[in-house]
């Protein structure tokens, strides 16, 4: 991997994610975020040029709303690989924002999502900011997997479009911030084992450090991390 290619978080937060995604790119990637909060931007710009990551382009706004990363013809800047973990269920995401004539043609042909409900809106930008060739993670809460109406329709529309490489049920309490339980989302524009998707369930997986907080051990991230990659070579037995 050359520093030329490049990966992108849209809620990045202070810049932790970004920054352990890129430490397991081999030869560097040019690391690009977008955060709204006007604090954690500049403490994420902070975390770049702390971590050898000087050249990192953080910009500050709201992404669904105001996108920061364009081409100069003004369509939406694409890149390798992006991570994101977005905010759960935002409420007000389409203010400021006409969803049916979104300027970024992010909803066309998937659905618009819910009014109330932003999980879907933040998958469709992550979706259409990745490459030809893209790939990348993203944490929903997993209500994403079974709700109706818009949502259902548009989670028909992404399988279908052959998108989804794989999903994982993790566990809950297994982030800080959140007591709900969650689902990572691999995304690929270019899949290894077309017209298949991968579902790994791991809600049972892991152990409680304390009595709020559940861990991986190494042992279970490896476990995770074999399954998918036997499922990409064809090897993953039924």
């Amino acid at each position: 991997k050359s520093q030329s290619q490049t990966i992108y978080d849209p809620t990045c937060g202070s810049g932790s994610l970004l920054l352990k995604a890129a430490d397991e790119a081999q030869r560097g990637v040019t690391i690009y975020g977008q955060e709204k909060d006007v604090a954690t931007v500049a403490l994420a710009k902070m975390n770049m040029i702390l971590h050898g990551n000087e050249i990192a382009e953080i910009q500050q706004g709201d992404t669904i709303s105001s996108p920061e990363f364009k081409n100069p013809d003004g369509t939406l800047k694409t890149f390798d690989f992006a991570v994101a973990n977005p905010p759960f269920s935002t409420k007000s995401w389409s203010s400021g924002l006409d969803p049916q004539n979104d300027e970024f043609d992010r909803f066309t042909g998937y659905g618009i999502p819910s009014a109330k409900n932003g999980d879907y809106a933040f998958l469709l930008h992550f979706i259409k900011s990745l490459k030809s060739k893209g790939k990348g993670a993203i944490i929903l809460p997993h209500g994403v997997l079974f709700r109706g109406n818009a949502e259902a329709e548009i989670r028909k529309n992404i399988i279908q479009a052959d998108l989804v490489e794989g999903i994982v049920a993790l566990p809950t309490q297994l982030f800080y911030s959140v007591t709900i339980p969650v689902t990572l989302w691999f995304i690929s524009k270019n899949k290894k084992q077309k017209g298949k998707t991968l579902f790994i369930d791991a809600r049972k997986m892991g152990h409680m450090v304390d009595r709020k907080h559940r861990d991986f051990t190494d042992e279970d991230i490896q476990k995770l991390a074999d399954t998918f990659e036997a499922f990409q070579n064809g090897t993953l037995e039924d």
